[in-house]
This record gives structure tokens, C-alpha cells and sequence, in this order.
């Protein structure tokens, strides 16, 4: 029965897509909303808020993340950049996770020298069409790329299994989050959504799972 709330966001992961593919707002509101809420109640049903600082602190970034959810349901500009707050604060939530475990700065310095390449051509892209939120999106890649970076330092100072789940949990935040500013600023489309939900969603349940493991 521990697992019964991820096979929940599983399905109502199916659901919100649906309801993008259809265009059915309350389908997505409803939807969106259950599949957040049952993220957080996985990562509780496991214990991970009795786990540890690292854990408590990826049960904060899911948190963050439900509002972000929320605030995303809408199109106008000011719940985007709400939300746009909310998730950025997930994704510090997360580093604060892998801190407290402890990283291998060697690693984390590697890890930086190919992501910061990266993260520099996903502004490039970006960049002509972020407008007013320009700052706010730069701001927004650079955390990312650091959850990333420091995700790779804590499983090379410990190579757990759960710290590997959790290096895939920052991988599929990490490109959830380009579909997202896909669909905002450069090609939008219900396609993003096919893709980047499933991305996101995944990525909140390995969070959850391997959080409540993680040592």
C-alpha cells in the first residue's frame, strides 16, 4: 500500500495529459493538482520527513514544486513568474538536499566545466525570447544547472543506489523544465506537454522515493 500514491500520480499523470491533448481545463486543474498532492503524500507514506535533513529537504522541494504546479495552471504572466519563484526554490531546496549529504568538490568542479556549457547554450536559445523575464530565466538556469552539478557531487562522494536515483531525479527535473520554457517562450504547443509532463511527474516520484532512502 506505500506505493499506492505513486501508481496515483501515475495515472493522474495520464489524465493531465489527456486533458492538454483535449484542451479541458478542469481536467488539468483537477488532475494536475492530485498527481502534486500525491507526490508529497509518496515521499511522507515513506518516511521521508522522519529521514533526516536531506530528506525533510527534498520533501520542501516537492512542496515548492505543488505550488509551482498550481500557479502554472494559468497563462497570465504573473502566475508564470510565480511559479517560475516556486520552482527555483524547489530546485534550491534540492541542492540543500545534496549539500547536506556532502559532496566530492572535485566531482562537483567536473560535473560544472560540461553543464555550464550547456546551460550557457540553453540561454542562447532562450535568450531572444524571455522579453521582461530575462534576468529571472538566466537566474532560473543557473540554479538548475547547479541541482545538477551537485547531484553528481554527492553521488561521487557516496555512490549509493539512492543517491543514483536521485542524480536521475535532477536529470529529468533538468529537462522537464526545458519543455516547459519551450512551450513558454519559443515553440508552444501541446507536444511540450506530452513530453516534459511525463519528465516532471517522473522526476518528483524518484525524488520522493529515493529521498526517503537516501543516507
Amino acid at each position: 500500500m506505500e506505493h499506492l500514491p505513486a501508481l496515483l500520480c501515475v495515472l493522474l499523470t495520464a489524465v493531465l495529459v489527456w486533458g492538454e491533448a483535449t484542451n479541458r481545463p478542469t481536467v488539468r486543474a483537477v488532475s494536475k493538482t492530485g498527481a502534486a498532492t500525491a507526490f508529497i503524500a509518496y515521499a511522507l507514506v515513506l518516511g521521508a520527513w522522519q529521514g533526516g535533513s536531506a530528506p525533510r529537504w527534498i520533501v520542501v522541494g516537492l512542496c515548492l514544486s505543488m505550488v509551482g504546479d498550481l500557479a502554472l495552471l494559468s497563462r497570465d504572466k504573473r502566475f508564470f513568474l510565480g511559479g517560475l519563484v516556486a520552482f527555483l526554490l524547489a530546485h534550491v531546496a534540492y541542492v540543500g538536499a545534496f549539500v547536506t549529504l556532502g559532496m566530492s568538490n572535485y566531482a562537483l568542479g567536473l560535473a560544472l566545466l560540461p553543464l555550464a556549457g550547456f546551460a550557457y547554450g540553453v540561454h542562447r536559445w532562450l535568450g531572444p525570447h524571455t522579453g521582461e523575464l530575462g534576468r529571472p530565466v538566466i537566474a532560473y538556469i543557473l540554479v538548475i544547472t547547479a541541482m545538477v552539478a551537485c547531484s553528481i557531487g554527492a553521488l561521487a562522494a557516496s555512490p549509493t543506489q539512492a543517491r543514483w536515483g536521485l542524480l536521475v531525479a535532477a536529470v529529468l527535473f533538468f529537462f522537464s523544465d526545458l519543455c516547459v520554457a519551450r512551450d513558454r517562450f519559443v515553440a508552444p504547443g501541446w507536444n511540450n506537454r506530452m513530453v516534459g509532463l511525463p519528465l516532471y511527474f517522473g522526476a518528483q516520484l524518484v525524488f520522493a522515493y529515493f529521498g526517503a532512502a537516501v543516507t
